[in-house]
């Protein structure tokens, strides 16, 4: 029998790699806290109808790429492909309209069938944050800085670049929607068979075809904002405003679109050309209809979602935050008492890297490994005295005293 394999477009996080991604999440977390999101998780698979109902029963999410499944008890449920959905069904399922705006952050695994790319696996990791019952710019503009602020305390916001676009209201999506169906309707004999489809259901979503012959025609479509009432110009001025206030850089893409109707106004990328064709960091926008779409009341809303993996990708190495210190016992009764000491100076907050056998040579060898600062020896004569050594790894000094002297030495020095 040949070895078992991880599912192709799955990967191991071992240890290295989940530093990494740890890191991400972490940063993510402490950030989002201080803009006042608090976190919250929904469970991995939900009845399929909660993503049909707010991906669009046509979208390539939907119609191939969703892990769907029916259960023992006859129900059709789905393996979470994005986060929104199921935060905007607990929004809704948990009574949450008196508590708005209801400020959130996740994490967590996601699943979509799809051809694996760098940075791009079948279940991959996404940190989300959604605000609902806002419909303010300011709101805009604050989670949009939730996202500049994370990717500057990771390291990143020097390989972004903003990517900003709004889709109007309701009122002037309309009538974009049909000037989109008038202009391709000239051009029905080149549309692919896809964009043909999507023609008389969703036009926008034609903007988003990869199809070397959509772009072609889709280059030369008219622009969103040319459709834009007042009320939508003058909601995307006070986004802009916002971020300009903050020093927010960003670059207007008036072909950044999301093709679902429940989108309005704001719709936002970070990009970067520093993870080849997989692009993307984060993404997101303004929902006002999604909630109401759901079944619940007419709510605003708005978030983003982040790829954990290309994030960490991105961020590279991370040191290990706290290095260990070795505990090496020379002789029998040092081996039997060293399990105790070591509790105690775990207790104390020290991370101890104490091996189950070896000789000294092989256990310093793996404290090296382990990337101790320090080693901790005791051996039996040193046992009756109540004394240790400590021994610096890096300069080699080292010096006798106390475990409690030495637990003392080592929390000095942070």
């Amino acid at each position: 029998m040949s070895q078992p394999q991880p599912v192709r477009g799955t990967h191991d996080l071992l240890p290295d790699d989940f530093r990494r991604h740890a890191h991400v999440v972490g940063v993510s977390r402490h950030v989002a806290a201080r803009f006042g999101y608090a976190e919250m998780a929904t469970p991995i698979f939900e009845v399929t109808e909660v993503f049909a109902r707010t991906m669009g029963e046509t979208s390539d999410v939907v119609s191939k790429e969703m892990y769907s499944f029916t259960d023992k008890g006859g129900e059709a449920i789905t393996l979470r492909p994005e986060y929104t959905a199921g935060i905007c069904r607990a929004f809704i399922s948990n009574g949450l309209m008196q508590n708005v705006p209801v400020k959130v952050f996740a994490h967590g695994p996601m699943f979509r069938y799809e051809r694996p790319q760098k940075g791009r696996q079948r279940q991959f990791h996404q940190i989300d944050i959604e605000a609902i019952g806002a419909a303010e710019p300011a709101c805009d503009v604050e989670i949009i800085a939730v996202g500049h602020e994370i990717l500057r305390e990771l390291g990143l916001i020097d390989k972004a670049t903003l990517e900003l676009n709004s889709l109007g209201d309701p009122e002037s999506r309309a009538h974009y929607r049909q000037v989109l169906v008038d202009y391709f309707t000239g051009h029905k004999d080149k549309l692919s068979k896809d964009s043909l489809e999507r023609l008389g259901r969703n036009p926008l979503r034609i903007l988003d075809s990869k199809d070397e012959g959509d772009r072609k025609i889709v280059a030369n479509a008219p622009l969103l904002e040319e459709s834009f009432n007042q009320a939508a110009r003058d909601f995307f001025a006070d986004v802009r405003r916002g971020l300009d206030a903050l020093g927010i850089a960003y670059h207007v893409n008036p072909r950044l679109v999301r093709g679902l109707d429940y989108y309005t106004h704001t719709a936002f990328e970070f990009t970067t050309t520093h993870l080849g064709a997989q692009g993307a960091l984060i993404a997101g926008g303004r929902y006002d209809g999604l909630i109401e779409q759901l079944g619940g009341p007419p709510t605003p809303g708005i978030g983003w979602a982040g790829g954990i993996e290309r994030l960490a990708m991105l961020a590279g190495d991370v040191a290990v935050a706290v290095r260990p210190v070795a505990l090496v016992p020379i002789g029998e009764a040092a081996e039997q008492a060293a399990p105790v000491m070591a509790l105690k100076l775990r207790r104390a907050g020290l991370v101890v890297e104490l091996a189950y056998k070896g000789k000294v040579g092989q256990r310093m060898k793996r404290a090296d490994r382990a990337g101790a600062s320090h080693a901790i020896l005791v051996g039996d004569d040193e046992l009756k005295a109540g004394e240790v050594t400590l021994r610096d790894l890096k300069d080699g000094s080292q010096e006798k005293l106390s475990l409690d002297a030495a637990l003392a030495k080592l929390k000095a020095r942070g």
